[in-house]
């Protein structure tokens, strides 16, 4: 059984997705980069998501759970429980 891969929906432009897309490679946690200025329906899951606002990153993990704009350590501490199956 496959297990769904990490969302990361973010933006070309932005610092903060820029830090956390290095703290996944350094980790070498793979994941699915979602460009929402590219993806108009990602646009409006991110804004439901964050009650009316464009917050990236958003990360959606296969478990359910969601990190918004996380620092590097809350990312870093998220990523080295996540085990892939």
């Amino acid at each position: 059984m496959e297990t769904q891969p990490i969302k990361f929906y973010g933006t070309s432009w932005c610092g903060d997705c820029r830090r956390a897309k290095a703290v996944f490679a350094e980790l070498q946690v793979p994941y699915m980069w979602i460009d929402i200025d590219q993806n108009p329906q990602a646009a409006v899951f991110v804004k439901q998501t964050n009650h009316g606002m464009r917050r990236v990153p958003t990360i959606i993990f296969p478990d359910g759970s969601i990190l918004v704009e996380p620092d590097s350590e809350s990312l870093r501490a998220k990523l080295r429980n996540f085990q892939p199956k």
